[in-house]
């Protein structure tokens, strides 16, 4: 057999091949279109939504948030919230957290590039302004949250409007609640359809206790809680006739009422104070640039000590007048959405290391400040564990000591810089020339070549330092008096660059002290003596 005919062959045999494929491809697609796959493919074409939905876009972000590690933290916490909202509803859930969350990102990272932006060249100011970037997310989510909590509010006293109805018509509490749950889809009726399922339930004692941690407020927990005793013990007649499961539903819509007028008067007063409240701390960079540039004898404020202490001093006020703000406007309670079956406390806790460490600082059982602290948390209802307490206050400590010794090492490190960069001279800064001041600046040079000699050396005089001054090669044409002002200008500077270095050193020392004092002060000291048992 020639070449010639094995390669028709080949062909021939492809050909039909690819035929026998076709042939069966039309009998499977005849097939698909008939019985059972022909019905499950008309549903997925009646539900298929051919245009752009936003409904799909925020399903897909909630996946990528649940991937991204920073973000995923305000994920989790803020579907705590909701889930409280929105029972056993999770597309409801996911697709509420990631609209909050996409929001508040559209607002952060602007807000970020423009601090980054204004106060780039001030590393200190930059980091505080990230820093507190993070509790402006969680006001924004907050604020967000709160408002489902508000119109949650507002259904509530429709909701219990229709069940009054509802009531008069069946005369049956768990049929009036089954009846108004189910004439639409908000956010109440699923609270509604609940607590109609604890109702009817083998036992409703124990699954209305359940349903008091997960309530969204406590005039959920009234309703659930009188719809319960009516269908138990029944209804009763009040002294002028009327219906006590009535009257007691019509007291709860009164003071829902008063409570949506309370929130809607604290929107309004508070209305953008929060922003108001930061909007210092945003232009401290912008104002010290137009000082320095208007002004010179601004860079003596804003280049030494003082400007950046009273800069820091700016941002801590501001932010305390923020959380202020913040704490006057909560209206909500926030309990139960923390996590308390597995925090971070927890986690760290369970490292062998941080365990015997925090070991040695909690009190022993049957120990008076055992007893103290368990006395406390039960007052508070406080569902935190003793080692978590102990974890707190450890970490409080050491962070506030570390942030501390940041920011006064920055202190004393500009002062010790403005002396090294500063112009001196004896002229007025506020009219000194462009020539003055480079003249100035070589004075500067030169001293500091002085002071990189003797830094450090406190037993350094006058006398010493104006002899090598004298036989420097800087002052060989000088005169008498020039040496003598020279080297009285030199010591002046030496001695405030060693004062800076001893007072950063007393600083550690006082900050070690005042982080053991920090410590102290909450109910229980560092040392095992006080630990006696009683």
């Amino acid at each position: 057999m020639s070449k010639n005919d094995m390669l028709l062959y080949l062909m021939g045999g492809s050909v039909a091949a690819l035929l026998v494929l076709v042939v069966i491809y039309i009998i499977i697609y005849k097939y698909s279109n008939t019985g059972e796959r022909k019905h499950l493919r008309e549903l997925r074409q009646g539900t298929k939504v051919n245009t752009f939905s936003m409904e799909i876009v925020y399903q897909k972000l909630y996946m990528i948030y649940t991937k991204v590690p920073g973000i995923k933290r305000y994920l989790l916490k803020l579907r705590r919230r909701l889930e409280i909202i929105n029972i056993e509803d999770e597309y409801q859930t996911r697709r509420q957290a990631a609209t909050i969350l996409t929001k508040a990102l559209a607002i952060i990272i602007p807000l970020t590039v423009l601090i980054i932006i204004i106060a780039k060249s001030n590393f200190l100011l930059l980091s505080i302004l990230l820093i507190f970037e993070i509790f402006m997310i969680e006001t924004v989510i907050e604020g967000m949250v709160g408002k489902l909590d508000n119109k949650l509010l507002k259904q509530q006293v429709e909701f219990f409007a229709e069940i009054r109805h509802a009531y008069h018509e069946y005369n049956m509490v768990e049929e009036a609640i089954y009846q108004v749950s189910q004439n639409d889809e908000l956010e109440v009726s699923r609270q509604g359809e609940k607590i109609y399922e604890i109702l009817i339930s083998d036992d409703p004692e124990e699954e209305l206790e359940k349903y008091y941690d997960i309530a969204p407020n406590s005039y959920l927990k009234e309703f659930a809680g009188i719809s319960y005793l009516t269908r138990e013990f029944g209804d009763r007649k009040t002294s002028d006739g009327a219906s006590l499961y009535l009257k007691n539903l019509n007291n709860i819509t009164q003071e829902m009422q008063i409570e949506i007028l309370k929130r809607e008067k604290l929107d309004y007063v508070f209305q953008s104070l929060s922003i108001i409240a930061i909007a210092p701390i945003l232009f401290i960079e912008a104002l010290k640039n137009w000082a320095l540039s208007n002004f010179n004898f601004t860079s003596s404020f804003y280049n030494g000590k003082l400007g950046l202490i009273m800069q820091i001093a700016i941002i801590v006020l501001t932010f305390l007048c923020f959380i202020l703000i913040r704490k006057v406007k909560d209206t909500t309670t926030k309990d139960n959405t923390k996590n308390t079956e597995n925090p971070w406390q927890e986690k760290l806790y369970k490292k062998p290391l941080i365990k015997n460490i925090v070991d040695m600082f909690v009190p022993k059982k049957g120990t008076k400040n055992y007893k103290k602290l368990i006395k406390l948390l039960k007052d508070a209802a406080s569902s935190d564990k003793i080692e978590w307490i102990y974890i707190n206050k450890l970490a409080l400590v050491i962070l506030v000591f570390f942030v501390s010794l940041f920011i006064m090492d920055r202190i004393h490190k500009v002062a010790i810089d403005y002396i090294y960069t500063s112009p001196t001279s004896d002229y007025n800064l506020i009219s000194m020339s462009e020539k003055q001041e480079e003249e100035a600046m070589e004075v500067t040079e030169v001293d500091n070549i002085f002071l990189d000699m003797f830094k450090g050396r406190n037993d350094i005089t006058v006398e010493r330092i104006q002899l090598e001054v004298k036989n420097s090669k800087y002052y060989k044409d000088a005169t008498e008096k020039e040496i003598t002002d020279a080297a009285n200008r030199i010591y002046t500077k030496l001695q405030t660059i060693n004062s800076e270095y001893i007072k950063w050193f007393e600083v550690l020392i006082a900050l070690i002290f005042s982080s053991a004092r920090l410590y102290d002060s909450n109910m229980v000291t560092l040392f095992p003596k006080n630990n006696e048992t009683t």
